[in-house]
């Protein structure tokens, strides 16, 4: 379990700080809208109303006994530019901010910020090559470079086992686990066949991934 603090209770901030409690997180949310405060109260551990552009309302926070400090304001960009510094200089150990352009990225992590995150990019991105495969499930993108993907297995490759297909020296992917009727099975064994209906987990560089599934 982690101690995160969000600053920003719009869409994404709402969003991010119901999934960080889902997931066991003991969160703090901040935002100025009495209302949006109220809506996500039941869903934190704590939430407070206030202007985290004002130096004794961030003190009051303690932000330095925070893990992660996400700064989820997305409708004003000056502001989020004030709290990450702010944050930075309050000893923040680690700061997330959103972004909406790369431009916007820039400024933030020469501000303060560890790590930038851009909702709409990253979802466009995902929903671009999920929507356009016959084949893939889900994926997660690392450094441009990498990805892990849930695809279904070609139809050549059903009826035959991982060790047939040696498919990591063949194609340069790693299977990280096998889905099947929902239940996951990362013990991958060489004579684990591939059949209808069963998924797997691969991670490799994007050239492999969209040479092998012609994504």
């Amino acid at each position: 379990m982690k101690t995160v603090l969000v600053v920003g209770l719009g869409n994404f901030g709402m969003i991010l700080a119901k999934h960080l409690d889902a997931l066991g997180h003991e969160v703090m949310a901040v935002d100025l809208n009495e209302e949006k405060v109220n809506e996500v109260l039941p869903f934190v551990t704590s939430a407070q109303i206030g202007d985290a552009t004002n130096v004794s309302f961030l003190k009051s926070l303690g932000v330095n006994n925070y893990d992660v400090c996400f700064v989820a304001i997305g409708d004003n960009f000056q502001n989020s530019l004030e709290v990450t510094y702010l944050l930075k200089e309050q000893g923040a150990k680690r700061i997330v901010a959103r972004a909406d352009r790369d431009v916007q990225a820039k400024f933030l992590i020469n501000t303060g910020a560890e790590a930038v995150v851009n909702p709409e990019k990253q979802m466009a991105k995902w929903a671009a090559r999920r929507y356009t495969s016959d084949h893939i499930l889900d994926l997660i993108s690392f450094d441009g470079k990498y990805q892990i993907i849930e695809v279904s297995a070609p139809k050549e490759w059903i009826g035959k086992t991982v060790a047939e297909l040696d498919i990591r020296k063949k194609h340069g992917i790693n299977i990280l686990a096998f889905r099947e009727e929902g239940s996951l099975d990362a013990l991958i064994k060489p004579d684990d066949v591939f059949t209808e209906g069963k998924t797997m987990l691969v991670l490799g560089e994007d050239k492999a991934i969209h040479k092998c599934f012609h994504t």
